[in-house]
């Protein structure tokens, strides 16, 4: 779970090298800044290398488990358990070092899903993940509230905008952005050929009217007759609702209510968040470039995860992990996915922050 800790290790052990070399005392301006990276990585290197110690600790003790002495059997386990709740403690205390100051992380999630190259089976695929991350969010007790949703003939999804409301929704669910990909045969496939497909995933924080100040006269606003399934009513109003950001270009529109004013306010929340991410990016160009790596185009090499049906497997190719639980991660079990990207970018978070 830790392995990104290891170059962190590293790296403070080749500032501690570098500030006993009496040649970097001569340049006190690059001795304060190799003494500022050093100090940042010493809270995190010390816990962890008390961690790595107290794991040896335990192995060693478990493998006196089978000492013929029963008295000596007990002593062991006693001093196992306090081994095992030191090291569940210093674990506890890691992670809590490597959570970063996100100030979005408190916020709601905005959920964009589109089915990107493969046709149908891209669309059905996106309906696959709208339903895992559906039931993610269920079993974490939030709530889900489709936006827009835009079906295909054959069952598909071909976009999906949902909000998702719970504490600890972004937090939890920001390192889903990006391209993922999926083999598998269609159901449509006679020949019994593996196709792929790719879904693309946005995760945007929701933001409030406070986070992001709109001029109404920045905004277009039209309306127009709502398509697709809706009966009678669909053609005789213009109740759909199209905004658009004249300064920005961004562009949202919403049709699945019959109330042309709930549209408006439910496209407002999406513009509003991808606002906010547009803002978020104008101030820092290196997440900008970051995040739009992440999101990517839809196109079968741009993938951060793939989804393998006849190998029963999930990877991620930004950690390289892999788990053969298919089925049980498409039904909402993805926490082990999850605190595995999140200790990975949380680390490096860290050792690019006191390299900064």
């Amino acid at each position: 779970m830790f392995e990104k800790l290891d170059e962190v290790e590293a790296r403070y052990k080749e500032l501690s090298d570098l500030l006993s070399d009496p040649l970097l005392l001569k340049d006190q301006e690059q001795y304060a800044k190799v003494a500022k990276e050093h100090s940042s990585l010493q809270e995190l290197v010390e816990p962890y290398r008390a961690l790595k110690k107290i794991i040896g600790e335990i192995e060693d003790h478990e493998s006196m488990l089978s000492d013929p002495d029963p008295e000596i059997r007990s002593l062991v386990r006693d001093e196992l358990n306090n081994l095992r709740k030191d090291k569940d403690e210093l674990e506890e205390k890691i992670r809590e070092l490597l959570t970063p100051q996100d100030p979005n992380d408190a916020k709601d999630v905005i959920l964009e899903i589109r089915a990107g190259t493969g046709g149908d089976e891209a669309s059905l695929f996106a309906g696959d993940l709208f339903r895992m991350y559906s039931r993610y969010a269920e079993s974490k007790g939030w709530k889900v509230e489709v936006l827009s949703m835009n079906t295909t003939g054959v069952g598909g999804i071909k976009e999906v905008i949902a909000a998702i409301k719970g504490k600890g929704a972004f937090s939890r669910l920001k390192y889903e952005s990006g391209v993922h990909r999926v083999q598998r045969v269609p159901v449509t496939e006679a020949g019994g050929r593996i196709h792929t497909s790719t879904v693309t995933v946005a995760v945007l924080p929701e933001a409030s009217e406070v986070d992001v100040q709109i001029d109404p006269k920045d905004l277009r606003i039209d309306t127009f007759r709502a398509s697709g399934h809706g009966g009678q009513h669909v053609n005789k109003t213009d109740s759909a609702v199209r905004i658009i950001h004249i300064p920005t270009g961004i562009t949202v529109s919403c049709q699945d209510e019959k109330s042309q004013y709930k549209n408006k306010a439910k496209a407002m929340r999406v513009l509003r968040a991808r606002l906010l991410k547009s803002l978020k990016e104008e101030q820092d160009r290196e997440i900008a470039d970051n995040r739009r790596s992440q999101v990517g185009t839809g196109e079968r090499s741009e993938r951060i995860r793939t989804y393998n049906f006849p190998q029963g497997r999930v990877t991620d190719h930004r950690i390289n992990l892999t788990l053969h639980k298919l089925p049980l991660v498409l039904e909402g079990e993805i926490d082990e996915l999850i605190d595995a990207l999140t200790t990975h970018f949380q680390a490096e978070a860290v050792a690019a922050k006191s390299s900064g």
